[in-house]
C-alpha cells in the first residue's frame, strides 16, 4: 500500500524552450493529497489551472515532437521530461507554476528536474497512491511502430529503436521504471535529432533554443560536436519521454509496455486507450462515500450520496439499520409504477428475481465498503452462490433487504443476503465482491 507524495518546499529553475528559445522559470510547489500534477501560466492573467492528464492534451499536429497541454488557449508545451520525473520520484501532488509558454529544455534530458525535486525533499502524505493496473492487453500501431500494453504489477518498458541511418540502427533497452534504475540509466539521456532533420525543424519554427549542448545531433560519422552518454541514448531517450507520457493518466501505472519505433503520437494514442479501459472499469464498480456522516435512517437523497447508482437503477429506498462491518438492512418500496413491470409479465406483474439481487448488492456494497480498510476501494461482484428464490414479490410488498459480513478478507468480500416481505423470506443468496483500489 503506497501513500501519496509531494515536495517538502518550493523550487525553481530557469532556462530557455527547446522549441520556442523563450526563457522561462518553473516554481515547483508542494500540494496537498489528491490535487495531482497541475500546471499554472502565471503570466496569463486569470490564466486556468491546467492538469497534467490525458484529458488536456493537445492536438500533436500543432505541438510536434513535444507533449503540450491546455485550456481555452492558454497552453504549457514539452512538460514530457518533468513529467517523467515526478513519475520516477512517486510524485503525485504539486503545482507547477510556469511564466512561459514552454518548459525549459536545460540540457535536453530529465537529470536537471530530478536532482531539483530531490533538493526539495519528498513527503509522503497520508492518502493512498493512486495506481491503474492494466486489466487486458491494449496495443496501437502507425505503420512499421507500435505500442503494446500487457497487464504487469509493475511498470516495465521495453524499447526498439531502428532508423534508416548508420548510426542509429537497432538501439534496444528494457528496464523497470524504479527511482535508481530511472536516475541513473535514463534520466541523463538527452533529446536528439538527425543531421538532415535540423533546417527543415528549424522553417518549421522549431527546435530555435536547440543548440549542440543540449540536443544531441547525429550525423552519418557520429555526433556533431558532442558525445553520446550512452551508447544506446537515443533509445533511452524515447524510454523517458514514454514514462512522462503514460503519467498523464493522472495516476500510476502498472503496466508492461513494449515499444517499436514509437514517439508521442503513438504515446498518446495508447494512453487515450489505458484511459478508456480505466474509465469503464471504475465506473463498473460500487464506490461510496463515508457512511459515518450520515444519520439513520439513511433516506434516498444520502443514498444518493454513497452510492453511484441513480434511479431507475438505484433500488433501495432507505437503509434503517447498520452497523459498520457487521450487517446492514435496507428497504425497497416496490410499486406498480417500477419500470421493470411494464414489461416483466405485465399481465401479472413480478419484481425480476435478478434485481432482487441486485438490491441486496447495493446494500451489501454499502456493508462492506464502510469498512475503515476497504475506504476508497471498489467493490466488483464476483459471483453469487446459493441463490433460492422462495416467493414472488408483488407490487405493493416492502421488501427488507438484510446483508450480514461473511468471510472478509483484503482484496475480497463474502455476504450473506436475504430478502423478506411480511417477515417471510422471498430470495437469499451468498454475495462475492472483489475489492480493488479505486
Amino acid at each position: 500500500m503506497e501513500h501519496q507524495h509531494t515536495i517538502g518546499k518550493s523550487v525553481s529553475i530557469s532556462g530557455v524552450g527547446l522549441h520556442t528559445n523563450q526563457k522561462v522559470t518553473v516554481v515547483i510547489k508542494p500540494a496537498g493529497v489528491n490535487h495531482g500534477i497541475v500546471f499554472k501560466r502565471v503570466d496569463v492573467e486569470k490564466s486556468p489551472p491546467i492538469p497534467g492528464h490525458i484529458s488536456y492534451v493537445i492536438d500533436l499536429t500543432r505541438s510536434l515532437r513535444r507533449t503540450s497541454i491546455g485550456i481555452n488557449g492558454v497552453e504549457v508545451h514539452t512538460i514530457e521530461h518533468l513529467m517523467a520525473s515526478f513519475a520516477a520520484l512517486k510524485i503525485d501532488n504539486v503545482l507547477v507554476e510556469i511564466d512561459g509558454l514552454e518548459v525549459p529544455g536545460l540540457d535536453g534530458s530529465a537529470t536537471p528536474f530530478i536532482e531539483i525535486l530531490q533538493s526539495a525533499g519528498i513527503i509522503e502524505q497520508p492518502a493512498l497512491r493512486k495506481i491503474y493496473q492494466l486489466k487486458e492487453p491494449i496495443w496501437v500501431e502507425d505503420g512499421d511502430a507500435s505500442l503494446t500494453a500487457l497487464p504487469s504489477n509493475e511498470l516495465k518498458i521495453s524499447y526498439l529503436l531502428n532508423y534508416l541511418h548508420p548510426q542509429l540502427q537497432a538501439q534496444y533497452v528494457r528496464c523497470s521504471v524504479e527511482r535508481d534504475i530511472f536516475i541513473k540509466e535514463i534520466a541523463p539521456s538527452r533529446t536528439f535529432c538527425l543531421e538532415e532533420e535540423v533546417e527543415p525543424l528549424r522553417q518549421m519554427g522549431l527546435g530555435k533554443g536547440a543548440d549542440y549542448s543540449n540536443t544531441v545531433v547525429v550525423g552519418k560519422t557520429g555526433v556533431i560536436k558532442n558525445t553520446f552518454r550512452f551508447q544506446d541514448e537515443p533509445a533511452r531517450h524515447k524510454v523517458l519521454d514514454l514514462i512522462g507520457d503514460l503519467y498523464l493518466l493522472g495516476c500510476a501505472l502498472q503496466a508492461n509496455i513494449i515499444a517499436i519505433k514509437s514517439g508521442h503520437p503513438l504515446n498518446i494514442r495508447l494512453l487515450r486507450r489505458i484511459e478508456q479501459q480505466r474509465s469503464r472499469f471504475l465506473q463498473a464498480g460500487i464506490q461510496m462515500g463515508r457512511i459515518e456522516e450520515f444519520n439513520l435512517p439513511l433516506e434516498s437523497q444520502d443514498i444518493e450520496k454513497i452510492l453511484p447508482h441513480r434511479p431507475p437503477f438505484l433500488l433501495v429506498d432507505r437503509i434503517t439499520e447498520f452497523e459498520q462491518g457487521k450487517r446492514a438492512v435496507g428497504i425497497k418500496n416496490v410499486t406498480i409504477n417500477d419500470y421493470f413491470f411494464k414489461g416483466h409479465f405485465p399481465g401479472r406483474p413480478v419484481m425480476p428475481g435478478v434485481l432482487i439481487l441486485e438490491a441486496m448488492a447495493q446494500v451489501a456494497g454499502i456493508l462492506l465498503l464502510s469498512k475503515k480498510e476497504h475506504r476508497g476501494k471498489l467493490a466488483f461482484f464476483m459471483g453469487i452462490d446459493r441463490v433460492r428464490f422462495r416467493k414472488p414479490v408483488l407490487p405493493g410488498d416492502q421488501l427488507r433487504l438484510e446483508v450480514q459480513a461473511g468471510k472478509l478478507r483484503t482484496k475480497t468480500g463474502e455476504v450473506i443476503g436475504r430478502a423478506l416481505v411480511e417477515g417471510k423470506v422471498v430470495a437469499e443468496a451468498v454475495l462475492l465482491f472483489a475489492l480493488v483500489e479505486r
